[in-house]
């Protein structure tokens, strides 16, 4: 009896694990799909580290998903096989999220570089797409900031009159303000290492999350573990 009751709490702990499990699924996918977007709007489209990464985060919520289901149906009907398997795929997931965690942080300086070099070729277009100005204004105001590098970057972009930078660069924004501008009225840091230091501001916060995730998906291996031990001392029994 005291068995039964153990195994009892063990699939309603699962249970929860898989819900949690779920929300994090969707989470992942929320995340990847907003990262898409800003990067959509930031980084020349192609295949390199920037672009792929939310690519890779989308797809391992979907695969989280199908993973959760397939936990789901494994605790309902206690079949041994399809408990073995979201074990074996719960621990390639963490795999890959150790994965994904190494080669950002080995790619991390070739994304920024990737990032600045992509800023430098939009402000190009400042004048001549009307959606791209949009873009570098929106970021501009948004970040306290002005050109990739700082405000003098735009001394190379054909903007009317001549020797002024984008209203978006001033400290209070109004119209015409960019013109025949004073430094101590805008803003002269540059918007790659101002929305860098906002990202490893920022660090710290992804990173106790993922310990956070990391927790709960061990556990969901250890009680997947004691269901599928007590599953074939079943099967042994009969």
């Amino acid at each position: 009896m005291a068995a039964e009751g153990g195994m009892k709490c063990v699939k309603f702990l699962l249970y929860v694990f898989l819900l949690a499990f779920c929300a994090c699924a969707v989470g992942l996918i929320a995340v990847g799909v907003g990262t898409h977007l800003v990067l959509s709007q930031t980084l020349i489209q192609g295949a390199n580290p920037g672009t792929l990464l939310p690519v890779v985060i989308i797809a391992m919520g979907v695969f989280l998903f199908l993973v959760a289901l397939v936990g789901c149906c494994g605790v309902c009907k206690e079949n041994y096989y399809l408990m073995v398997t979201f074990v074996i795929f719960l621990s390639l997931i963490m795999l890959v999220e150790v994965a994904t965690a190494i080669a950002g942080y080995v790619f991390r300086d070739k994304i920024r570089s990737e990032f600045k070099s992509n800023f430098q070729k939009q402000m190009q277009a400042y004048t001549k797409d009307n959606a791209t100005a949009r873009i570098l204004d929106r970021m501009q105001e948004d970040f306290k900031c002005c050109g990739a590098t700082n405000y003098t970057d735009w001394e190379n972009i054909p903007l009317e009159p001549r020797g002024r930078v984008p209203d978006s660069c001033c400290i209070n924004v109004t119209q015409n303000c960019g013109i025949k501008f004073n430094v101590k009225d805008i803003n002269t840091e540059g918007c790659v290492e101002k929305i860098g230091g906002w990202l490893r501001s920022h660090m710290v916060e992804v990173a106790a999350a993922g310990l956070g995730i990391a927790f709960v998906e061990v556990l969901g291996i250890v009680l997947a573990c004691c269901l599928v031990k007590r599953i074939r001392s079943g099967y042994e029994v009969m």
